[in-house]
């Protein structure tokens, strides 16, 4: 291939700490980015790479002692030979010929001295992240964003980042919510697994506002893919001010909450483990409606069934009191519900639907934390049990529909302290084994257990300025120091480097804009009005029960 825009030339360096390219006079410094995509054109290899450093240089140290100060023809002289620019290059990928076939392999050599070093072309950027293609239903690749000053779309198999969790971090007000949408509409647009959300925001189901001024706001899954996707809400009357068609309220019994629940919530409430012990205690006697009978006790009950049983009267009290925070600060909780709103969602996620959980007003972060533990918990056990059954007969029984869960606030279910408590934490470590990954969207990735963070599949990460953060984001990735200094040259708005197992090698993009052009691209059909929803709602509910009376 006859390759144009020639950037500089190697001139030194090695594999483990990079290379070094002498820019071309031609090409101006300031022009380039750290964690542009290149190609070094070795003499028998390609070496797709990344630009991590740029540094000034000068033939001459006597020339700095005496700058030629607004002098432009004099700069103008020593550009290029006695001033020049070195820039850091790290090599990701490389294509060899073997046999007379090319073969894109990991880097395990160097391209020889004065090798040209070239900007990638829309080629290189097909052959190294695939293409996405509409007219092939099996095609995986998904248009995330562009390069940095180019038009070409850089692709994400979403078929190899369904299979393992992943994270979405950045500091607040880097467009987390944004990237999350456009991952989530890739997987619904190809159909590749249902995805749940956890909507502490309301921002995934419905419109939700935008900084952008030309257009306040931005849709949701529901506007785009219709009776795709369905809406639960624990605050109705938050979900009918926001306009949301046909969103299905949803409530637990107290007999749904289980210790292990309050345990996650253990930091929020001040929960001792003498407090926990005596929870067991009492559901061991009084069994499943051990929460009810518990805070209708007086203090004179409490003490005599201390007496009678095992335990500690001030530790149970401390429990009574605590759950009457719970349900102060969670109205979805009722003594007692006739419907299994849980088992309604799992049955949706069965038959290929999406859900979107909405918080409303409810979305205190103690709310949050206890009826997203309790409904991935029940799906979980449902989809292990799937699992098992599939395994034993193969031949007769229908694999599990892929799921893909989204959490916000990650770190408040998998810090160290309470990740092997939490299903969140026994999801992150089995990964595909039972169909079930996470999607963790969070701001302080250094809260979350390095354990979890290393199983962490695929990572898209908008910019971070605490150190530790940084850190925490390439846990378990070799070569993360050349990283660190892209990562933290990113802009606060629409940029985020993605690396791990869904994209053949690192890279830096400018994200898809969230507007009309994207969606007529993921769903070019998708309905106009509420009174459309509606009808659209109304028949999936309809196919939902005829398919389970069936």
């Amino acid at each position: 291939m006859e390759r144009k825009n020639c950037l500089g030339i190697i001139t030194q360096g090695s594999l483990s700490g990079g290379l070094e390219m002498r820019l071309n006079p031609e090409t101006s410094v300031e022009e380039l980015r750290v964690g542009r995509f290149v190609v070094i054109a070795g003499a028998n290899n390609r070496f797709f790479s990344m630009l991590t450093d740029v540094t000034l240089q000068t033939a001459n140290p006597r020339i700095l002692q005496h700058p030629p100060y607004c002098d432009d023809y004099l700069m103008s002289v020593l550009s290029g030979i006695s001033t020049y620019a070195l820039v850091n290059v790290q090599p990701m990928l490389m294509l060899e010929h073997s046999q007379g076939i090319p073969e894109l392999r990991p880097v395990k050599t160097v391209p020889c001295h004065f090798s040209p070093v070239f900007e990638a072309t829309a080629e290189d950027f097909a052959l190294v992240f695939g293409q996405e293609d509409d007219d092939d239903e099996h095609n995986s690749f998904f248009n995330v964003g562009q390069p940095f000053n180019m038009e070409i779309p850089v692709c994400v198999d979403l078929s190899r980042f369904i299979e393992r969790s992943n994270g979405i971090f950045g500091k607040s007000g880097t467009g987390k919510s944004f990237l999350t949408r456009i991952f989530l509409c890739g997987t619904i647009k190809k159909d590749l697994a249902s995805v749940l959300v956890f909507d502490l925001h309301n921002e995934y189901g419905w419109q939700a506002l935008s900084e952008n001024k030309n257009a306040p706001r931005v849709k949701g899954l529901k506007q785009l893919f219709g009776s795709e996707v369905v809406v639960f809400s624990l605050d109705a009357a938050s979900s009918a001010a926001r306009g949301v068609p046909d969103a299905h309220q949803l409530y637990i019994g107290y007999d749904q909450l289980e210790i292990e629940d309050l345990e996650l919530l253990r930091t929020e409430l001040a929960l001792t483990d003498a407090t926990l012990e005596n929870a067991y205690i009492v559901k061991d006697k009084l069994k499943s409606g051990w929460i009810s009978t518990l805070l209708e006790m007086s203090g004179e009950e409490i003490d005599e069934f201390v007496q009678v049983n095992k335990g500690h009267s001030v530790a149970l009290k401390t429990l009574q009191r605590r759950l009457n925070t719970i349900i102060a600060k969670t109205p979805y909780l009722r003594r007692q519900v006739a419907h299994d709103y849980i088992d309604e969602i799992i049955s949706y996620i069965n038959s290929g639907k999406h859900v979107v959980l909405e918080f409303g007003r409810q979305n205190n972060l103690l709310s949050y934390m206890l009826a997203t533990n309790i409904i991935t918990r029940r799906i979980h056990s449902h989809y292990v049990h799937i699992s098992e059954l599939y395994t034993a007969d193969p031949e007769h029984t229908a694999p599990p529909r892929k799921l893909m869960i989204v959490i916000e606030e990650a770190h408040k279910f998998l810090a160290p302290q309470v990740a092997r408590q939490t299903i969140f934490g026994v999801i992150a470590r089995e990964m595909r084994k039972y169909s079930v990954t996470l999607l963790i969207v969070d701001q302080r990735p250094s809260g979350i257990d390095p354990e979890i963070l290393s199983q962490i599949g695929t990572r898209v990460t908008a910019l971070l300025n605490d150190e530790k953060d940084i850190e925490a984001v390439f846990t378990g990735h070799s070569g993360s120091q050349t990283l660190r200094t892209v990562l933290s040259q990113l802009d606060p708005k629409q940029q985020a480097l993605i690396l791990g197992y869904a994209v053949p090698m690192p890279v830096v993009i400018r994200t898809r804009t969230f507007d009309p052009s994207f969606y007529k691209a993921v769903a070019s059909s998708y309905p106009a009005t509420p009174h459309q929803l509606k009808a659209q709602a109304s028949k999936a509910v309809e196919e939902l029960f005829s398919s389970d009376m069936e």
